[in-house]
């Protein structure tokens, strides 16, 4: 082997390891964007907790920046290829090269064993026959392009290499955006997790006034009567103005939780967010609200919330 090849060789296996590590998780939350945007247009009635925006998240995160980083790679390499075709026969390049075609066939025979079991139990649907068809195709990209790059001369592409690489970044580039319609824009998602936020005090904050009945069989006068030194109790604030909520007490066992919401929960225009289990992944629908100064009346069912007996 030349010495000018062996002087270069650390960089050699670090860009080829680096190449190689960022197809490996660019395949994986590819497939996970994939499947998150097959179970948002089939919805799966079985399954009422599944929040499929903070998973398309993660995964166009990772997408995002570790395909970046595979394309870079790969045209690094190609370029020092085309400079130093005796770097085609590097040790470490046909082991990672193999190694892959290895780990893709892996893939796509543990996916489909995965579906398969599936199928057994129950999920004969479009959704089970779409998987199978991304799994199938992701990993028919992987075997060819890795085939093609040990067939070819280095440094060498052919024009309908060429075009198969264009359409592989289209669809990439329709995966990424695809996701960000999907999930909406950051500003939309902060303001849904401050209602998403808004929601759960509420819920705390009723919950506590339903135990103070229960105990006391009268409502508090204000949220001041719900703060407990012993229990560490105090009803939270607004998370988005550092306020109070209102309560108003509108009889013996009836009372009002008043917040201003930023979104309407039923109107929320981001696939992701419309998923049938409710607007924050669980079933909530007597916290459905408008935008702007909402007021959720409650009334205490003294035979389903009995008073708590006293010693």
């Amino acid at each position: 082997m030349p010495d000018n090849l062996q002087k270069t060789y650390p960089r050699d296996v670090f860009m080829h390891l680096l190449n190689t590590i960022a197809l490996y998780v660019s395949v994986f939350s590819a497939l996970n964007l994939v499947f998150d945007y097959i179970n948002i247009a089939f919805p799966d009635p079985l399954n009422l907790y599944y929040d499929p925006a903070s998973s398309i998240r993660w995964s166009l995160s990772l997408f995002i920046i570790i395909f970046g980083v595979f394309i870079w790679t790969a045209r690094f390499i190609e370029k020092d290829l085309g400079k130093h075709p005796e770097k085609n026969e590097l040790r470490i390049r046909r082991w990672l090269i193999y190694l892959t075609v290895f780990l893709a066939a892996l893939l796509l025979i543990g996916d489909l064993v995965a579906l398969i079991y599936n199928f057994l139990g129950g999920d004969l649907t479009t959704p089970f026959i779409l998987k199978i068809f991304a799994v199938l195709a992701v990993g028919g990209i992987v075997f060819w392009y890795y085939l093609s790059t040990l067939r070819r001369q280095p440094g060498e592409i052919s024009r309908k290499s060429k075009i198969k690489i264009r359409v592989i970044l289209v669809l990439a580039l329709a995966i990424i955006v695809y996701g960000f319609f999907a999930v909406g824009s950051p500003f939309k998602q902060r303001l849904v997790r401050f209602d998403q936020q808004k929601v759960n005090n509420l819920q705390e904050i009723q919950g506590q006034i339903v135990n103070y009945w229960q105990q006391k069989q009268k409502l508090p006068n204000t949220l001041g009567d719900l703060t407990d030194s012993i229990s560490g109790f105090k009803a939270s604030l607004d998370p988005q103005t550092q306020m109070g909520y209102t309560y108003q007490k509108t009889g013996n066992l009836s009372f009002n939780l008043c917040a201003n919401f930023n979104l309407d929960s039923k109107s929320i225009n981001t696939p992701a967010l419309r998923y049938p289990v409710g607007p924050y992944g669980t079933k909530m629908d007597n916290w459905d609200h408008s935008a702007g100064n909402v007021c959720f009346e409650r009334i205490i069912d003294p035979e389903l919330y009995k008073p708590q007996t006293k010693m």
